[in-house]
């Protein structure tokens, strides 16, 4: 390795984040991370609102009768990167090179077989699940149609994933970002292109979704494959090295099951909206499409600076700088509880207009549903940005149970609201669910945090259990 080719990649290609002002750390990573987020999530919101202008309320409806089930199965593979990422950050804080040639290693094969499995499975059991989730007949062609071509894609987003995940596990967030905006503006090219164009319906929506995907995974590993040849995996970094295998599969299964058990929940969820269209109309299922897309964009700040605390995390925790963690906490949980506040005022003030400009529909039943959650949801997404901040925090310095309890709890109460309340009290538990969860999961994580200050060292626990064990012997 040439000194010239060292210093390259340590200054253009990797940010380290265990030196420096966190929040300006933090802000610079969160900032190009929350432009990139908030293009992926307009893959979507372009795919409703070009087949709500061109093709009507009823192919938004088919759009979102399965969103669910793809959610389910791409925040699978999201999951397993992301907890491979933290891996990957830790490494690179502990300054091991040779180790994150592993990881990097690790990361390719398990997301060659995960996206073997996923794809297979999700196609040969498709027309099954979207019967057992209720797809109403009306919609039940259209939508196997979209869902069908986005699953048959779907190596395209794991590979972005993985590519993007170990980008960002060097503290670079601007290149992914780039690569995001590229094939934002391919997918809604193609959209026109294959809808309005061709005619080609929802699946031509899918098909350009598949496309852009494929391009920004294309961009993202000729970048990785450019830039980071020194940790790159070389021959024998392929050959399994148990212990790290284990490691990582732990931290990816872990997060997976995060992931995973929400999306499990939600897919029940959308089963009872999707039952609710059987005697409500399509009017509920599109009004819950354009509502959690709205959801899904005003989220982006959150996850944003979330995702971006957990690199900073993982890479000050490899640094053994806990005092830095602890530090830096409260200022990302006002930030959080800050956009949550600002997002919730502008839902308030234009809910109706933004359900209005994304689908072009003019149905009251609609605009009242979508709106109606809109304003249930954020009121408490103050409570969501404080869940995201410490549930990325504790999967960051390798606490896996806390964050998956808080997750099955999510479960638990989707599978009570989805089997029971739902069907039986209507469209308002929709609306409720989800926000009593955040609250509820929040101020779990918060008095784990207050109570067992997991980003004290070992020595600090201990020597506080000794004082709090002489207190009560009065000694």
């Amino acid at each position: 390795m040439s000194n010239g080719r060292k210093a390259h990649w340590k200054t253009s290609a990797v940010s380290d984040m265990t030196t420096g002002s966190p929040i300006r750390l933090l802000l610079g990573f969160a900032a190009p991370l929350f432009v990139g987020n908030l293009f992926q999530q307009l893959y979507s919101a372009v795919d409703t609102m070009i087949a709500g202008y061109n093709l009507g309320d009823t192919a938004v409806a088919a759009i979102g009768a399965t969103s669910a089930l793809y959610s389910l199965l791409v925040n699978l593979a999201a999951g397993l990167n992301s907890g491979y990422g933290i891996v990957a950050a830790q490494t690179y804080g502990s300054k091991n090179y040779p180790k994150l040639r592993k990881v990097a290693g690790a990361m390719a094969a398990l997301n060659l077989t995960v996206t073997l499995v996923l794809t297979v499975l999700s196609l040969l059991f498709l027309r099954p699940l979207m019967a057992l989730m209720q797809v109403p007949d009306t919609l039940f062609h259209d939508a196997y149609l979209y869902i069908g071509v986005i699953l048959g894609g779907m190596v395209t987003t794991i590979a972005y994933n993985m590519f993007a995940g170990f980008i960002r596990a060097m503290g670079n967030s601007r290149t992914p970002l780039y690569f995001l905006i590229i094939s934002c503006l391919t997918n809604l090219s193609m959209d026109v292109v294959f809808i309005v164009g061709l005619g080609w319906g929802v699946q031509g929506a899918a098909a350009a979704t598949v496309i852009a995907q494929g391009l920004s995974a294309v961009l993202a590993g000729v970048y990785v494959f450019r830039n980071y040849k020194e940790v790159l995996p070389r021959r024998e970094d392929f050959f399994p090295d148990w212990p790290l295998m284990r490691e990582m599969t732990g931290i990816g299964i872990s997060m997976a099951a995060m992931y995973c058990v929400v999306d499990l929940g939600s897919v029940v969820y959308q089963r009872s909206i999707n039952a609710l269209g059987l005697y409500m109309g399509d009017a509920v299922i599109t009004a819950h499409t354009a509502a959690r897309r709205i959801i899904g964009i005003m989220m982006m700040p959150l996850g944003s600076i979330s995702t971006a605390y957990a690199t900073f995390v993982g890479q000050n925790w490899g640094a053994k700088k806990t005092e830095r963690l602890k530090q830096t906490l409260k200022q990302v949980l006002c930030m959080e509880i800050g956009w949550g506040v600002c997002s919730c005022v502008m839902v308030f003030a234009a809910g109706g207009t933004m359900v209005h400009l994304l689908t072009n529909t003019t149905s009251p039943d609609v605009l009242q549903n979508a709106v109606l959650s809109l304003r249930c949801h954020f009121l408490c997404y103050p409570a969501l940005g404080v869940l995201f901040a410490l549930r990325n925090a504790l999967q960051s310095i390798g606490q896996k149970m806390i964050p998956v309890l808080s997750s099955g709890v999510e479960l638990s109460a989707k599978l009570i609201a989805g089997l029971w309340l739902i069907p039986r009290y209507g469209y308002m538990v929709v609306c409720l669910t989800e926000p009593v969860i955040w609250v509820v999961c929040a101020a779990f994580l918060a008095g784990f945090f207050l109570f067992k200050k997991p980003f004290d060292t070992r020595e600090e626990q201990n020597d506080r259990w000794g004082k709090g064990l002489k207190r009560r012997l009065g000694t």
